[in-house]
């Protein structure tokens, strides 16, 4: 059964079972800062369990793609040693949302595995939480599974509920026992059941774990039973196409075996069972969906990680023995054997392969850089062994592998201090999970069970309830003159920040009390409303008015409207691989990030304004439409990724298909109400991703008159106009290079004779003459030239000439070729740079340096003296 054949059959019989199936979500988490990834089916229905978000069904089921390779869940370094780890990998899963609990979880399990796939009984083995008997009791009563393949597992990480069967969410929060599957693959393979000391073998295999959200764990460590128990429930593709393949390996199923050829191809190698190989093979899979989904290399976060698996596919590309780029060319047979399935891989092959060439690249250069670093390491080494930290650093900051330093050791008869490398790495381990934001306490969240109704799109004033106040965290039922507090309503019509787009701000009234909004934000279904009472007190149940700021609501619409633009019009200029990579739009003006390898060119920034503003003024509505996730796609509704969509979605139009995206955000009536656009600033915001600044409507009338007032002064300046603005700055440009090239030859007569004055005052150090002045006010060339002019005259000469010109200070060295093979100018440059706080080297025969301390410029060039004595 081919692994396409299991995923259908999989999603098919939830179906039948009365699950909606829902399709797989962005690698980049929607609104969650506590994933680094998706990692995990239940990461998209994540809000369901806190009971935050209601869906239209309370069951589901899909087939997640998953990346686990940074944070506390990264399979990273045992990918390619072990027969079962993946940095990238499918999750199918089943989800209750309050509905069935342990009985049909357990018995949908096992009638998929025995009914739909049929696996053989006696071949699979079930865990249990220790203590969860009800658990042990269906699967030996009802489902029969004989004892003597039921194993309970209870706390074996050193902590209560610390257990490979017992699921938490984090260190409180939804949280649960869980029971688990195993496949024996039979006794011709080394390992034991799950629970002995032979378990990390791999004969037993999980290929199933349900999990059972029954308690939430507040911080005092007690378990309260939730009211409305859940299931989240995972299957691994890639084991169980293993297990139906009758393969003990996942790199032995189908999915993986164009993959290793391709990636041999690339290589140049055999394809055998190396273990680099199949880090390859399994590398292409995360780097091609995490690009696809958005993310890029760089030097932090999410694209940090990517570079770490580009890099380290790389290495073992070349243990193998591959020469030059080889990485990009396996994307073809990655979008074969997986486009179908993933349409997003076919869409962005050509980026994905540019993307992967240039960062393959860069770590040649890197891996160049590193090598010279190791041998200077290696040049200033006392002893036999290279220090752990000199080991690290290598690794941590040049990406150098450990082993490559190990074998560069041993040619000399070195070896590298292991133990000490895997304390920096441990230190590094500790130092990413203090920083991550997995500790986030789940029951300090603000909870309200009700849902607001959003009624801005079509108003912006209206009549509402109160239905929960919260100050401080804490819910309370009055609020008075003065507090500041979050206000939830049962309906109204201020905009949740979202999207890139600000909360509202404005006021509710109610009588004399007065609720001055700053800001507006959501929370599940709940909309909340920050800020503070200016006047009078409110309860709970009180009615209100609502009143949004008319004018900044109306810049703020004008500003995301032309976001919208903007995106479209940028994946004409560049191409398709643009994704938005994060906005922000408020009253003043729009910030647009976006994926692009290379800073836009001017005429390409006239261009996307062109575009724009004649979308513009063609003045077309500028339409929603309310339906399905699938029917949007369908239609072509661009998905921003790292947003969070519900089944139900709200596509925006703006001159019919020109820009077509899902946004809940507050826009425009037609394009010709955002009036102008306007680019203000482009530039790089980290790597592969740029960043527009942009200003629409009276704000871009108001720069456009600003930058005509500063055109009327430069005219007045040059006694010109805006007419002739050019011509009259050409002709200033034009007599300050003629007065420069003046002022040049005059210093060089100047230098010229002063050079006739200073040969005079050389010293003569055991038959060579040593000049060392200071000559303020001169710079680095009529330095050189001076130099030059004073090696001429001198004959067997060592100069150093210093001066502090525009508040730094500038060195030149020389010394006549005749002594170059005894004192060498870049050493003497050296010390009197260091000397001023700065840097310096160059030619044996003529150096130049410069620093920051002038106060020691004297000192400086008081050195020429005691190393022409040294070096003779």
């Amino acid at each position: 059964m081919k692994s396409a054949e299991i995923r259908e059959a999989f999603l098919r019989f939830f179906e039948e079972q009365g699950h909606t199936r829902v399709a797989s979500s962005s690698l980049i988490p929607g609104n969650d800062p506590t994933l680094l990834f998706t990692n995990a089916g239940m990461n998209q229905f994540k809000d369901c369990f806190l009971g935050q978000e209601k869906r239209a069904y309370t069951r589901a089921t899909s087939s997640q793609k998953c990346v686990r390779a940074g944070g506390k869940n990264s399979d990273l370094e045992n990918v390619g040693y072990t027969a079962r780890h993946h940095t990238f990998f499918e999750m199918l899963g089943n989800f209750s949302f309050g509905d069935y609990f342990k009985h049909d979880a357990i018995t949908f399990a096992w009638t998929f595995l025995t009914g739909v796939l049929k696996l053989p009984k006696e071949k699979l083995w079930v865990t249990v939480y220790a203590s969860d008997d009800e658990a042990y009791d269906i699967w030996t009563k009802e489902i029969g599974v004989p004892v003597e393949r039921m194993i309970r597992i209870g706390d074996n990480k050193g902590a209560p509920y610390a257990s490979d069967n017992f699921w938490t969410m984090g260190d409180t929060g939804p949280c649960g026992p869980c029971t688990e599957i195993f496949y024996d693959h039979g006794d011709h393979i080394w390992g034991g059941p799950p629970g002995s000391p032979e378990e990390d073998g791999d004969r037993y295999i999980e290929i199933w774990n349900n999990v059972f959200m029954q308690f939430n764990r507040t911080a005092d460590g007690v378990l309260h039973p939730l009211p409305a128990p859940s299931v989240d429930t995972g299957m691994g593709l890639e084991r169980i196409s293993a297990v139906m393949q009758h393969v003990n390996s996942n790199y032995e199923i189908d999915l993986f075996k164009n993959l290793l050829k391709a990636s041999a191809e690339a290589i140049g190698c055999e394809n055998g069972d190396q273990s680099s190989l199949k880090v390859v093979s399994d590398h292409i899979r995360s780097c091609g969906f995490l690009i696809a989904d958005g993310v890029l290399p760089s030097n932090e976060g999410r694209g940090y990680v990517l570079r770490r698996i580009i890099r380290r596919a790389c290495r073992h590309g070349n243990k193998l023995g591959a020469t030059g780029s080889f990485f990009y060319k396996i994307v073809a047979a990655l979008v074969a054997e997986m486009g179908e399935a993933f349409p997003e891989l076919k869409k962005q092959q050509s980026n994905i392969e540019r993307v992967l060439k240039a960062e393959e690249e860069q770590f040649s250069k890197t891996l160049e850089h590193g090598l010279k670093i190791l041998e200077q390491d290696l040049l200033e080494l006392k002893g036999t062994v290279v220090p752990g930290d000199v080991v690290f650093k290598l690794y941590d900051t040049y990406g150098f592998p450990m082993d490559l330093t190990a074998d560069i050791a041993r040619e000399r008869n070195l070896t590298v201090d292991e133990a000490g490398f895997e304390r920096e790495m441990e230190a590094q381990r500790v130092r990413a999970r203090s920083a991550s934001s997995f500790g986030l306490d789940y029951n300090t969240l603000v909870k309200v069970d009700v849902a607001t109704e959003f009624t801005g799109y079509a108003d912006t004033s209206g009549s509402a309830k109160i239905v929960a106040i919260y100050k401080d965290g804490q819910s309370v039922d009055v609020l008075n003159e003065g507090e500041e507090a979050v206000i939830v309503l049962n309906q109204t019509p201020f905009y949740a920040e979202s999207g890139g787009q600000v909360g509202d701000c404005g006021f509710l009234q109610a009588g004399n009390a007065r609720f001055d909004v700053r800001d507006t934000t959501k929370t599940g279904g709940a909309f909340l409303h920050h800020g503070v009472l200016d006047s009078g007190s409110l309860t709970i149940g009180a009615p209100v008015e609502t009143h949004v700021d008319d004018e900044v609501r109306h810049a703020t619409s004008l500003n995301h409207s032309a976001t919208h633009l903007l995106h479209a019009a940028l994946r004409q200029v560049l191409g398709e691989h643009v994704q938005q990579k994060g906005s922000l739009v408020d009253s003043q003006r729009l910030r647009f990030d976006f994926s692009h390898f290379e800073a836009i060119k001017p005429e390409q920034l006239k261009a996307l304004e062109d575009i724009v503003n004649a979308e513009i003024r063609k003045n077309s509505a500028v339409e929603t439409e309310e339906t399905d996730i699938e029917t949007a796609k369908q239609k072509g509704a661009m998905a921003l990724f790292g947003e969070k969509y519900g089944d139900n979605v709200r596509v925006l139009s703006m001159g019919g298909d020109f820009s077509v995206e899902l946004c809940g955000g507050i826009h425009a009536n037609r394009t010709g109400d955002i009036g102008l656009l306007k680019i203000i600033s482009e530039g790089g915001v980290a790597s592969g991703v740029r960043r527009i600044e942009a200003v629409t409507g009276a704000a871009a009338l108001a720069y456009l008159n600003a930058a005509e007032e500063q055109l009327k002064e430069a005219a007045n300046l040059v006694k010109g106009s805006r007419d002739n603005l050019i011509d009259k700055l050409s002709a200033v440009l034009e007599r300050n290079r003629l007065l420069e090239k003046q002022l040049e030859q005059l210093q060089a007569k100047a230098a010229s004779a002063a050079g006739d004055d200073l040969s005079a005052s050389a010293l003569d150090v055991k038959g060579v003459k040593v000049l060392s002045v200071r000559l303020d006010g001169q710079d680095g060339k009529a330095l050189l030239a001076l130099v030059d002019q004073l090696k001429n005259k001198l004959g067997r000469a060592v100069i150093l000439l210093g001066s502090v010109h525009e508040e730094k200070v500038v060195l030149v060295a020389g010394v006549t070729k005749d002594l170059t093979g005894q004192l060498k100018a870049g050493d003497l440059m050296k010390q009197a740079a260091a000397a001023v706080g700065g840097k310096g080297g160059g030619r044996p025969d003529m150096a130049q340096g410069g620093g920051t301390d002038a106060g020691a410029l004297d000192a400086a060039l008081a050195l020429t003296v005691p190393f022409v004595e040294q070096g003779l």
